[in-house]
């Protein structure tokens, strides 16, 4: 009981601090995630490696701003040699890190957290990972070739550091 008084009590600091601060805007750098507002569609080959054979991946991927406009909601739905599935994913921007976020989860139990730049047309996203005990780097690049399409390669690193190539392919966007 003194947990939940305690928790209650929190709550209630959070929502007075919030209040004396006044009400949130959403920051400028938000405006640059409208480029992925829409329904996408993505081909991509998954190469053969310690996660399975590879294989052809297609996945369809409707985006849109959440309510307030400071994250964008992606639904997906992929489809893979190496398992079916959906997911839910959310971008942000963190004005205090000065970084893009992305935080995903999909019915195959998988879960991540990125962090992203972005510099010209070209978004990199990073994040790390444990596999087998072991930290892996990942890194997600998406490369803006016009208003409606973009290319995307996925690629992990070791404990030494090189990055190998686990999946590359287009995008293109519907409406």
């Amino acid at each position: 009981m003194k947990t939940i008084a305690c928790l209650f009590a929190c709550l209630l600091l959070g929502a007075f601090a919030a209040a004396q601060m006044g009400p949130l805007t959403p920051a400028p750098e938000l405006k640059k995630l409208d480029y992925f507002v829409g329904t996408w569609t993505l081909d991509g080959d998954i190469k053969p490696g310690p996660f399975g054979p590879g294989g052809k991946m297609t996945e369809t991927e409707k985006v849109e701003w959440m309510q307030g406009n400071f994250f964008l909601v992606l639904h997906d739905d992929f489809k893979s040699d190496m398992g079916n599935g959906i997911g839910v994913a959310y971008m942000g921007y963190n004005p205090e890190d000065k970084v893009y976020t992305y935080d995903a989860f999909n019915s195959m139990g998988e879960a991540g957290h990125s962090k992203g730049t972005l510099s010209g047309d070209t978004w990199t996203w990073t994040s790390e990972n444990k596999m087998g005990g072991k930290i892996m780097k990942e890194r997600f690049t998406i490369k803006e070739l016009s208003a409606t399409s973009y290319s995307f390669k996925f690629e992990m690193a070791g404990e030494d550091g090189n990055y190998a190539s686990i999946m590359e392919g287009k995008a293109t966007k519907a409406n």
